[in-house]
């Protein structure tokens, strides 16, 4: 079972949230708040402030705080997941593409409407907490978990536990 350690960030600007679109290996498109995997050695926040610079060029200059967790569990494909999504307090530079995954191809600062519009065709466990937060500003962190069944993108059960 690999166990994956995950943060995303919520960067709000003027025009709304800042999503980045993913070029997955198999060459479907998904959006998400920028973020990665936290490598070995790193905290939550060290890799965090990484992983947006190296997909969106922003160096995010302090974090405000925790807003949510996400716990998958993927037995099928042998993986659990588990997400810390921080909201960032201030950053500096402009966006651009230079992820050395090769996965962010695009970004774009989305206003609620089109947040969901844009999460729709990714997975449930990056969309509902998203836009649940989006909707109801919450002051202390919360947590969602998921079980997902299937190995196979397309026919993937996931339930909300």
């Amino acid at each position: 079972m690999r166990d994956w350690l995950v943060a995303g960030a919520l960067l709000e600007g003027p025009e709304g949230l800042l999503l980045v679109c993913n070029r997955r290996r198999d060459g479907s498109v998904d959006w998400s708040p920028p973020g990665g995997v936290i490598d070995e050695g790193e905290t939550v926040l060290e890799g965090l402030s990484r992983e947006v610079h190296e997909e969106t060029g922003l160096l995010v200059t302090g974090w405000e705080r925790k807003v949510y967790e996400i716990e998958a569990h993927a037995p099928d494909m042998g993986w659990t997941l588990r997400v810390e999504a921080w909201l960032a307090s201030g950053w500096d530079g402009h966006v651009r593409f230079d992820d050395p995954d090769g996965i962010v191809e695009a970004a774009a600062w989305v206003d609620r409407d089109t947040c969901g519009r844009r999460l729709g065709d990714g997975p449930p466990w990056v969309a509902e907490p998203v836009l649940a937060w989006m909707l109801d500003r919450w002051s202390e962190p919360r947590r969602f978990a998921y079980r997902i069944d299937g190995d196979q993108r397309g026919s993937m059960l996931v339930t909300r536990v």
